[in-house]
């Protein structure tokens, strides 16, 4: 049985969501706070991560480390410790949503560390707290954007939960603690209005690994650009298209999602291609000719007629 999918705001029971490697260990083993997306977020409380089917790249991994290794540096952090693995096809663990900012309102918001400040670099900023791992992740399929776990794989989970202790904490203040929606999109603007100016001085070894982490995370968002323009251009590689078949949803994490809605598009207009392609006739195969024309069968009667009258003579 499916886990059950769910589009937009809504009541969620045991909600998930799938990302890609390595921001999906990133977020539940505490170093990454806050968790990109282009959509506000829809739930808040616990927030179940699955790790995508997709095989991070060493380059990607060293991305975002090197991103996360800088920004704790600057509120003294210089051992940080890192997952030993990134697994894929597997619920990794979950997170506490605790409220959801635009991305300016969090760049500007100084209660918060500098290097969380810095995590701010799409439209809206999922804000996460109490991270907790299962101890054995174990596999299962995603889908696209916050769906509900299965009762049977939700049961097996909550007993399988270790709180994790994150290298810098952040509690992200309510404005009304007496409402767990209060800290939405807007709801802090008044606060930073006036600091706009409050920005994060760069290093160069900084900002060399804000843009490298920034690359990892629009990796996927060209490959679709790429995909796109192959269907467009109607030469899909065989590789590509193979790929592009029976693929999980998948949405990744840096501060950015990935776009898989329009990835599965493309996918299954691929496929539809594929399909209709292979009902065509093709041009370049020679067609059967059937039976011989009228203009053969008249050249032919002087030739039955002589070979009648050799064998007549024959006989005689």
């Amino acid at each position: 049985m499916r886990g059950v999918r769910k589009q937009g705001m809504g009541n969620y029971t045991n909600p998930c969501l799938t990302m890609h490697q390595p921001w999906a260990s990133l977020l539940v083993y505490g170093i990454k706070r806050i968790e990109g997306r282009s959509w506000p977020a829809p739930i808040r409380g616990r927030l179940w991560i699955h790790a995508a089917s997709k095989v991070p790249e060493e380059a990607t991994i060293k991305a975002m480390e090197d991103f996360y290794r800088e920004i704790y540096a600057l509120n003294g952090i210089t051992d940080l410790k890192f997952p030993q693995n990134y697994p894929v096809s597997r619920l990794l663990g979950c997170v506490e949503v605790v409220g959801c900012v635009k991305c300016e309102e969090a760049a500007n918001w100084e209660v918060l560390p500098e290097g969380v400040r810095l995590e701010a670099q799409t439209d809206f900023c999922w804000l996460c707290e109490n991270p907790q791992k299962l101890l054995v992740p174990f596999e299962m399929r995603g889908y696209q954007g916050v769906y509900n776990l299965e009762k049977k794989i939700y049961e097996a989970a909550i007993r399988g939960l270790t709180p994790v202790k994150s290298p810098l904490p952040v509690k992200f203040p309510l404005p009304d603690p007496q409402d767990p929606f209060s800290l939405k999109p807007g709801s802090i603007s008044a606060q930073v209005a006036e600091k706009k100016s409050s920005t994060v001085e760069k290093s160069s070894n900084l900002s060399v690994a804000i843009a490298g982490a920034r690359a990892a995370a629009t990796q996927f968002n060209k490959k679709n650009q790429d995909l796109q323009m192959n269907v467009m251009q109607n030469r899909e590689p065989y590789s590509l298209r193979s790929q592009s078949k029976n693929k999980s949803v998948e949405e990744d994490g840096f501060d950015g999602e990935t776009s898989s809605l329009a990835e599965d598009k493309q996918s299954n207009h691929i496929n539809h291609v594929e399909s209709s392609s292979h009902n065509q006739p093709r041009a370049d195969l020679k067609q059967h000719t059937g039976p011989p024309s009228k203009v053969c069968s008249f050249l032919l009667l002087p030739f039955s007629f002589f070979m009648f009258l050799l064998i007549a003579w024959s006989n005689i």
